[in-house]
């Protein structure tokens, strides 16, 4: 199977990528910077502005378009431009797959593009599943935004599956490395009130569900990448400090966060979102990891 995937070098996108070559399938990569012949995967440059290039060719024979490519969301502190960097990349880049596809008129049967839990805003404790709608906030905005984007190729490919991520637990890249530091120097606890619900998924369930979805043709529409089972993050706390052997007891205010982070402390931090698997349990999804203790014991081991 030819997959082509625009963001493959990021956090995520390498751990897909490794896996389908693994395999034996063919992957391109759309990237700003193209490797030099003869490696693998294959690297085609491409300006992810909206507009159709000459790497539109590379959609000849693909089965799959996987898009994860955008700004990282937790890389500065959210400035006007630097919210702006983050809309504008993804709308850039799904609107230029979304025309190379129209180009076309033919080619991949299904097209996977990158949203996130952010999409649902702050809910407290209420259950989200698929059905839920969006929320409020600069995140769902984006996420809905994108997504408007993507579903643009409806009647171009067969699928379009929208991937509302979670928290994905890796232990060298990603959020958690940094969310263990202060467990590991003793200092680790509860953020906030710890009663902001957090969802999450451990990588290789998340890579196992990507591709899951390549081949699952009753996929369709949003679906949410998260373990079945959300927990608080003062229960996430107690997992990390048991997992380590560390306290968890000493909670970081929800004004110093506010104070050091600005807009994306609410937003990323603070923010309660009880994501459920609703869509993958229907079609028979399976996790590897669907309780945190589980998730950690492999991480941390």
């Amino acid at each position: 199977m030819k997959v082509v995937v625009a963001g493959g070098t990021g956090f995520l996108g390498r751990a897909l990528v490794a896996s389908l070559l693994a395999d034996g399938h063919e992957v391109v990569l759309l990237t700003r910077r193209a490797s030099s012949q003869g490696t693998r995967p294959v690297s085609i440059s491409w300006s992810p502005d909206g507009g159709v290039g000459t790497w539109a060719e590379t959609l000849k024979g693909a089965a799959a378009v996987v898009n994860l490519a955008g700004h990282s969301i937790g890389g500065s502190r959210w400035t006007d431009a630097e919210k702006e960097r983050i809309l504008a990349s993804r709308l850039g880049a799904t609107r230029s797959i979304v025309s190379a596809l129209a180009a076309r008129g033919g080619g991949p049967t299904v097209l996977v593009n990158a949203s996130a839990q952010g999409y649902y805003g702050s809910r407290g404790d209420e259950v989200l599943t698929e059905d839920a709608s969006q929320g409020s906030g600069f995140l769902a905005d984006v996420c809905a935004r994108s997504e408007g984007e993507a579903l643009r190729a409806e009647g171009l490919v067969s699928r379009v599956v929208l991937l509302r991520t979670s928290l994905v637990l890796d232990p060298h890249a990603g959020a958690l490395p940094r969310m263990l530091l202060p467990f590991r120097l003793f200092v680790g606890g509860p953020l906030g009130s710890g009663r902001q619900f957090m969802s999450w998924i451990h990588k290789t369930d998340w890579v196992q569900m990507v591709r899951w979805v390549l081949v699952t043709d009753a996929a369709n529409g949003p679906l949410n990448l998260a373990a079945p089972n959300p927990v608080t993050n003062a229960e996430f706390s107690r997992a990390v400090g048991l997992a380590l052997d560390r306290p968890s007891w000493l909670p970081a205010p929800a004004f110093a966060l506010r104070v050091l982070l600005g807009e994306m402390a609410d937003e990323l931090l603070l923010c309660s979102q009880r994501l459920v698997p609703a869509r993958a349990l229907e079609l028979g999804y399976r996790f590897r990891f669907a309780s945190l203790d589980a998730a950690l014991a492999d991480i941390l081991s």
